[in-house]
């Protein structure tokens, strides 16, 4: 199953397993954060409703992105000025493309975790 969603300004193309680069999100590596904003889903070659779809995502780093170079020049003027600039980003690894149930996963083994501490009490 694959979506498109939109975060800082620019749209992605998203399947799990996936790693992708975009603008600067709030969290540390480790994470999981999700992407709500889901404008288009479907799976294989048929288009699904994006209604109820929810793309999780672990955050894998922050970092930067390559160095832009800002150049500007007057000509006859002797004025030249050299200036540079590096994007904050983040990099995630899509972990799961999907409805209520890939939201809820996460929810229900937390749940067998507490079970068997109940039981041993």
């Amino acid at each position: 199953m694959f979506a498109v969603v939109r975060t800082g300004g620019k749209q992605y193309r998203v399947a799990a397993g996936d790693k992708i680069a975009v603008e600067k999100l709030a969290g540390e590596a480790g994470e999981t954060i999700t992407l709500s904003d889901v404008l288009l889903a479907g799976d294989g070659g048929e288009v699904k409703d994006a209604a109820g779809v929810v793309v999780s995502a672990e955050i894998i780093a922050q970092a930067k992105s390559e160095k832009v170079i800002v150049f500007k020049k007057r000509r006859r003027h002797n004025y030249r000025r050299r200036n540079g600039h590096r994007q904050q980003m983040t990099l995630l690894r899509i972990v799961a493309v999907g409805g209520a149930e890939a939201k809820a996963a996460p929810k229900k083994a937390a749940a067998k975790k507490a079970e068997p501490a109940a039981a041993a009490e």
